[in-house]
């Protein structure tokens, strides 16, 4: 690891994570004539990407398509220990995202919810029911315009 904590990973790791961010289930081989690594070389590489927690190799969906109607963010605001709130907040299952900022909001949560009647369920019963919430404002997202993981292998 480098002085700020983060991993170093050299141009070919960036270069096999760019190839999965394209297609995640793009073969090793294919990703070795692209990188200039044999098969077995490229799948060593991935298996000690997966195992440092670098990436992932997931299926991103769409929310909208399979029954989600609703995605927001919701600012918090926490009078006590901020990271015990975003722990909780990071146990809910609608929850997909957690940040601790500065600004505004102590805390950031992301939420994929079917309705608006879950909506309320989830902050009236859950979120505002964590020990150390004394504020929400939730931000209904309209419209998704970009959203994109390739900053990985920049």
């Amino acid at each position: 690891m480098n002085r700020s904590g983060a991993r170093d990973i050299d141009d070919i790791s960036k270069a096999i994570i760019k190839e999965l961010q394209e297609d995640g289930r793009r073969a090793y081989a294919t990703i070795g004539r692209a990188v200039g690594l044999s098969e077995a070389a490229v799948r060593q590489r991935v298996q000690k990407l997966l195992e440092a927690g670098v990436v992932q190799i997931v299926a991103v969906t769409d929310p909208m398509q399979i029954g989600f109607d609703r995605q927001v963010m919701i600012g918090i605001n926490v009078d006590g220990d901020v990271e015990d709130v975003a722990a909780k907040l990071g146990a809910i299952s609608e929850v997909d995202y957690v940040v601790i900022t500065a600004g505004s909001f102590d805390v950031l949560a992301e939420a994929v919810v079917s309705d608006d009647a879950h909506l309320l369920r989830l902050i009236g019963r859950e979120i505002r029911s964590i020990e150390g919430i004394c504020r929400t404002e939730t931000f209904h997202y309209l419209k998704l315009v970009k959203q994109t993981y390739d900053w990985g292998a920049r």
